[in-house]
């Protein structure tokens, strides 16, 4: 079995929070009367992971007991949490994990599309996901959408066009780890250039939860739908121009870019690896949807934290993670996540992302909002008065001093709790 390391500010804070008495809700100093433990001392490491080789058991310590009857070993191996819970979970959290591998794959001359929205996730409201492929010069033919559309490039590259309402265009050309961003409403294309030759594959991102790639605007569904006679007289021959290069549309003359070299922002370092932000103060085309790409290194994790007023739709790119989502009244659940899955936080959720692989874990924070924020659970703790922290988690003064009053976002590993 896998020794895991238990990632904390200090090890001297679990210590003092592990033996802190609890709350009954309402601090006082000294602390209340215990309810139930602020953390629990069982060892509560991830079992097995998906390249073990024994056979998963719901087995933790005296709890569960062996299956005898019908198991999908692969699948228990992909999810240690679920099948073998830590005790810290309780009550109920809905599903929050969707493997973009189960979702039903539409294939089409020239590459394929694959989604995940409500229908798959009901817990994700606010927004969906498409995982597409092209292949090398194909192209996603001319479209719109009733929802925006914020895409990061897995893969390859790619030129893609917009036209506004006012009449304004837009091309630009995107590789692998940059953005792009259409408005509701706006017709556009997408390309993979023949750069490379196996093509390109992105991740489209929608603000509407209920969106579905089959619900697209499609030209030649328009025209397929429109009687011969209206087409001719839309399209009737009109008088040439009097100068036809004058009066011909530069592209790029659109106020705003909507394309962003993302690949190209330095990343700022974290204690346990990296972050980046592209938001409206950054990317200002893009205004309903914004993210963060995180890499964390081998066990570290992005710290416990939680987004005010905005779902987080999360997108696995490499490694392997767990997530603890804490819906409050006591509801907690324990998911595990390789490259390709989702997840979905509703808002004010907290929880942590932490590394439980072999390598570096990679991937993208996003949210339906103009402007990135998140909440530090170490940096509230560190900038409020010492003394209510004392009321309520029963800490000495050197333990609260060494809470950070800067966000950590990403903190490395620490030494193993035996």
């Amino acid at each position: 079995m896998r020794s895991w390391c238990i990632i904390s500010s200090t090890l001297a804070f679990v210590s003092a929070v592990i033996a802190a008495p609890a709350s009954t809700g309402v601090a006082s100093a000294p602390a209340s009367t215990p309810t139930v433990p602020y953390a629990s001392d069982d060892p509560n490491y991830p079992l097995w992971n998906e390249t073990t080789e024994t056979t998963p058991e719901p087995i933790r310590g005296s709890l569960g007991a062996t299956i005898i009857a019908q198991q999908n070993v692969e699948l228990d191996r992909q999810n240690t949490d679920s099948l073998a819970p830590p005790t810290t979970d309780n009550g109920e959290v809905p599903n929050f994990k969707w493997p973009m591998s189960l979702s039903h794959n539409r294939l089409a001359t020239g590459g394929w599309a694959r989604q995940q929205n409500v229908n798959d996730m009901p817990i994700a409201t606010e927004l969906a996901g498409v995982d597409m492929r092209l292949e090398a010069g194909a192209i996603r033919e001319l479209h719109w959408h009733s929802a925006g559309e914020w895409a990061y490039v897995l893969k390859g590259d790619l030129r893609v066009s917009t036209v506004t309402p006012e009449g304004q265009v837009y091309l630009g050309d995107v590789s692998a780890g940059d953005l792009w961003f259409f408005p509701a409403g706006n017709p556009h294309s997408i390309q993979a250039k023949n750069t490379t030759a196996e093509g390109a594959e992105f991740l489209l991102i929608f603000d509407s939860g209920t969106f579905s790639e089959d619900n697209t605007f499609l030209l030649t569904d328009w025209m397929a739908h429109i009687p011969k006679e209206v087409i001719a007289k839309n399209f009737q021959e009109l008088p040439p121009p009097a100068n036809i290069e004058q009066d011909m549309v530069v592209p790029n003359d659109t106020p705003l870019a909507y394309t962003f070299p993302f690949s190209q922002v330095n990343a700022t370092q974290a204690p346990g690896g990296t972050y980046k932000v592209a938001d409206t103060r950054t990317f200002p085309a893009a205004t309903t949807i914004c993210a963060a790409e995180v890499t964390v290194e081998v066990g570290g994790m992005r710290e416990l934290h939680w987004h005010p007023t905005q779902p987080e739709w999360t997108y696995f790119i490499t490694g392997e993670a767990r997530i603890t989502a804490f819906a409050s009244l006591s509801n907690a659940q324990t998911t595990d996540f390789q490259a390709g899955d989702v997840a979905y936080i509703p808002a004010t959720y907290g929880h942590y992302i932490e590394n439980t692989g072999n390598t570096t874990l990679k991937f993208l924070e996003i949210f339906k909002s103009a402007i990135f924020q998140d909440i530090s659970l170490n940096q509230w703790l560190a900038l409020t008065p010492p003394e209510l922290v004392k009321a309520h988690l029963d800490l000495d003064d050197e333990t609260i001093s060494k809470l950070s009053k800067v966000k950590q976002e990403v903190v490395g590993p620490s030494k193993s709790m035996q």
